[in-house]
Formats: C-alpha cells, structure tokens, sequence
C-alpha cells in the first residue's frame, strides 16, 4: 500500500465480523450511533440554493428527475468528501502521536484521534452507499500530504489551513442541511475541529520554518489554491453528466450564474486570514505575488480546468 496513513484504499468488514462487533460496542460507549440508523436517505441534505443551483438556468429548465438526479450527485460529492477527510484524520492523527514531543502533545494528539474516528462513524451513518474510491483532486492532494514526515509542513497545511477551512466548512453544511439530525452531527464536530485546528497554531507559533519546509508548504498551497479559484467545478460537472456534454459557452455561462468569482473569492479571503501567522509571513507574501487570492473569472474557470 503506497498510502497509508490516509487509509482510503482500506477495506470495511462485513457487519458480521467480530471485530466490527467490538468496534460498534465501543463506539456506543461513546455516542449513541442507532439514533442515526434511520435518517440515512437517498434524498438531498442541501437543496439547489446551496450549490447555487437555484441561479442556473439549465437546471432550472430540467425535469424534476433530472433535477433530482443533480442534486443526489452534488450531495453524494459532498458527503463522500466528508467521509474521506475524516478517515484521513484517523490516520493523521495516530501519526502525529508519533511525532509528538511532549507527553501532553501525544495525549492531545491521541484524543483528537478518537474525535476523528467519532466523526468517520457518524458520518458513515448517513451515507446512502459505502463511499469506495475518489477521483476528486483535492483528496488526492490530501492523500500525498499526509504521507509527508516533516512535521512543520504537517502542522501549516493540515491543522492551520485546512483544519481552519473544515471549521468554516462545517458550519455552513450544518447551518443549510435539511435533515435535523445530520445538522446536529455536523453541529457537533465544531468544538472538536476548533481544538485541533487551534493546537495546530499553537505548535506552528513555536516551530521554526526551514527554506526546505517553506518551499514544500508553497508547492502544496498554490496547488490547493488552484482548485479553489477555478470555482465550484463539481457542480458543474454534475449538470453535465444528467444533461449530456456541454460547449465551452455553455460552461461559462453557468460558471456566471454560480457567481464563481464571488464564490471563490470569499474562500481565498478565509484562506488567507488562516495562513496569517508570524511564521508564514514570507509564504503568505510569495503566494499573494503569484496571484493565487485572486479568484479566476467565469472563462478561465473553464479553460483552466
């Protein structure tokens, strides 16, 4: 196995091994997961204005199967990302225990560790299928990051950057979740998200950054911001596989319907106010020069692509 520590490629038992017995039987001890085992459904858990689809004429003027079939698409993408980035986290977290360098690190790191796995169970619970392959670009980012020993670069991009997106991302899929009980799971992550994203900055403040980690660190960020100023890419792909194949114009047109430069924008500020850090100053200022807060306008979102 060449990735290990994120696990995606990692089986699950069947419900009847004694081992995922064991595992249900700890869990419980930690939450109630049969609470969840009927709000599992194949519907939507955000409707069309989430994903701004309420704006786009094409999917405006689709039938409601084939609005349906959108929808359940963009869903689907949201919830398996979900489920991979925790399963990731599990992974993350046992190595940073590796890594730690005081007692109290290692018993935080262990902890966090436990929270993720909480998360993996509970997100798993309102899958409608068993997520089993990605081919979404940023979890293949995700997956090379994590395999990294240089514990600065670790800390930077997974608990600064992007454990401070997941905190903002969260909140926003619990605030506009249509299913009471899902939003109150998401709703639940918040606190646990918040600890380890504010341990990450509080590792990072008294770590210092080599020219190596620094480079490294930007080789990851402009990547990760690539895919954040070409826009929301996955919804357009969804229009796209019920509709049939789409021109160029057409593209873009729904790209302008989406707002993609406002879309994007606003998630380049976030990321950019989470990378402010006296120990990333000179990161922040390289990316800034090269553009990469700057969201991509409707046409180049498509032509970039």
């Amino acid at each position: 196995m060449i990735y290990k520590t994120a696990g995606f490629d990692l089986p699950h038992l069947d419900e009847e091994d004694k081992l995922h017995r064991l595992l249900d039987s700890a869990l419980k001890s930690r939450l109630n997961i049969d609470q969840y085992s009927n709000s599992r459904c194949d519907s939507t858990y955000w409707d069309s204005k989430y994903f701004n689809l309420d704006k786009v004429n094409i999917f405006i003027d689709s039938t409601t199967e084939e609005k349906t079939e959108i929808l359940q698409l963009c869903n689907c993408g949201m919830l398996e990302e979900a489920y991979f980035i925790e399963k990731a986290g599990v992974g993350y977290m046992t190595k940073m225990v590796s890594l730690a360098e005081s007692t109290e690190e290692r018993m935080l790191y262990a902890l966090f560790g436990a929270d993720e796995v909480t998360h993996l169970a509970q997100i798993s619970s309102f899958l409608p299928n068993s997520a089993v392959g990605t081919d979404n670009p940023f979890l293949r980012l995700l997956e090379d990051v994590v395999e990294t020993q240089d514990k600065v670069v670790l800390l930077f991009v997974l608990q600064v950057v992007l454990e401070g997106w997941g905190l903002s991302h969260y909140r926003s899929l619990a605030k506009s979740c249509r299913n009471p009980d899902f939003s109150n799971v998401l709703q639940g992550f918040l606190q646990d998200e918040s600890r380890h994203h504010a341990t990450g900055v509080t590792l990072f403040d008294k770590t210092s950054v080599s020219l190596v980690s620094q480079q490294t660190i930007l080789e990851i960020l402009r990547l990760f911001l690539q895919m954040v100023q070409v826009g929301p890419q996955s919804v357009v792909a969804a229009i796209e596989k019920i509709k049939g194949d789409l021109s160029t114009q057409q593209k873009v047109k729904i790209f302008e319907e989406i707002d993609t430069e406002n879309h994007s924008g606003s998630r380049l500020k976030l990321l950019r106010s989470l990378m402010r850090n006296s120990n990333a100053g000179t990161i922040v200022e390289e990316l800034e020069t090269g553009g990469m807060f700057q969201p991509l306008s409707a046409k180049k979102c498509v032509l970039s692509h």
